[in-house]
């Protein structure tokens, strides 16, 4: 049974994770965020997963073959979407308090929507966040952020390491 407009609350990624997260841990997985959004013409929804081990192609698959009948069947989207599965990669988008507990000491950028001391763009280690900031540590000293100033964050993997 579909359930109507009014039953519908929280965003479509916040339905398509609560749909889906059972599904990832069946599958020894987890979800890593979810995204809905248009490019070009057409609808996309975004399941990014992940687990201790990383993820691989075969992963993706598996997952996409067991959501698309859940998908199906609670049909969350009214629009027609195209479903991708995909890993997080090595440089990650860190959106939620969860990205950010797990890059805590790991190199980030910060893309701002604002210059700060100049610059719109932070990069260093990630040394502490909460609800209203994100401290990064560079060279010169500890920068702290508003988070309502961060348009992106991403982990930076060092290639010469």
């Amino acid at each position: 049974m579909k359930e109507n407009n009014a039953e519908r609350k929280g965003s479509i990624a916040d339905r398509v994770a609560a749909l889906v997260s059972p599904v990832a841990e069946e599958l020894g997985l987890y979800i890593w965020d979810v995204e809905f959004a248009k490019r070009g013409p057409d609808y996309y929804l975004t399941v990014t997963i992940d687990s201790d081990e990383g993820i691989d192609i075969e992963d993706c698959e598996k997952m996409h073959r067991a959501i698309d009948p859940v998908l199906d069947e609670a049909d969350p989207i009214e629009k027609a979407y195209m479903l991708e599965v995909s890993s997080p990669g090595i440089e990650r988008d860190l959106k939620k308090d969860e990205h950010f507990e797990w890059a805590l000491e790991e190199t980030v950028e910060l893309k701002l929507f604002a210059a700060v001391n100049g610059t719109k763009t932070v990069k260093g280690r990630l040394a502490a966040f909460d609800s209203a900031s994100v401290t990064v540590a560079q060279a010169s000293g500890d920068t702290v952020i508003e988070r309502k100033n961060i348009s992106k964050a991403k982990t930076v993997f060092d290639f010469g390491k």
